[in-house]
């Protein structure tokens, strides 16, 4: 389905003289947030962890859990120190430190390998949804200055968003149904699922028939199988809002119906005005 080109990586992690160390510049692209307060998306920062993890092991990620501190402004150099505290034989575990200075931003987790093992098979199915170029794109604010979403491509199958979801009425079941991809052909690897894993507070605002979203606290990924794709279908449902926080989960496909990971977090609700 996708071509066999190279493709590039969505964000620029560099290594350094440290196998243990790693660094990115957090540039308006890997941002969201209001004009002139924009802060580093949350999944670049655990898809940047994962990749650091990954480097440093030469194992791929099996599942990777992040926990969001605080925020990386653009201009600012992001660190990712990774720590390796057990290597097994088909298995690591490790950790990593992204920090700005001394500002610590995020904490992550992961275990990391791949045992020699040619069973394969999956139990949860894709909804039959349309295909993405017959879905509406998701409508957005109109703005001047640069961020993420205008790197990424995302169409509607199932679910409200921008102003039809402003009705006040209280969805039937939480759940939206995402097309997601990267633009200029960006590779949709263990690192750009992440990075799409963190759209879960985007189906708050479905899920209470209001102008809302959230502040991830936290973010699991669990990689399955990287399939080729050139779309990602998220599954995503809100479980449930209370005291001013969310709970949700999303399960992430190929366009050939390939389960590739699954995604949970805990947000802050934000009802704006």
């Amino acid at each position: 389905m996708s071509d066999k080109s190279p493709k590039s990586a969505f964000f620029d992690l560099k290594a350094t003289h440290n196998p243990n160390r790693w660094t990115l510049e957090v540039t308006p692209s890997v941002c969201v947030g209001p004009p002139r307060n924009l802060f580093m998306f949350g999944g670049v920062g655990l898809a940047a962890s994962i990749k650091a993890m990954e480097g440093t092991t030469g194992r791929r990620v099996i599942w990777a859990a992040a926990q969001y501190l605080s925020f990386a402004r653009p201009g600012s150099i992001v660190d990712v120190d990774v720590e390796v505290p057990v290597t097994g034989r088909f298995n690591s575990q490790a950790r990593s430190r992204a920090h700005v200075g001394d500002q610590e931003i995020i904490t992550a987790s992961a275990a990391l390998g791949e045992r020699p093992d040619d069973l394969s098979e999956q139990w949860a199915t894709m909804p039959d949804v349309p295909k993405p170029e017959d879905c509406p794109p998701m409508e957005r604010a109109q703005r001047h200055d640069e961020e993420l979403h205008d790197h990424m491509e995302l169409r509607v199958a199932k679910g409200r968003y921008g102003e039809a979801r402003k009705d006040g009425q209280m969805s039937d079941d939480g759940e939206v149904y995402l097309w997601a991809r990267p633009k200029d052909g960006r590779v949709i690897d263990s690192g750009m699922l992440a990075i799409i894993a963190d759209f879960i507070p985007s189906a708050v605002g479905n899920a209470i028939g209001k102008n809302a979203g959230g502040n991830s606290l936290d973010n699991t990924i669990r990689i399955r199988h990287v399939a080729p794709t050139d779309w990602v279908l998220c599954d995503t449902k809100i479980h449930g809002v209370h005291g001013g926080f969310a709970h949700g989960r999303m399960l992430q496909f190929s366009q050939d119906g390939e389960l590739m990971a699954t995604a949970s977090q805990s947000m802050i609700v934000r009802v704006h005005d």
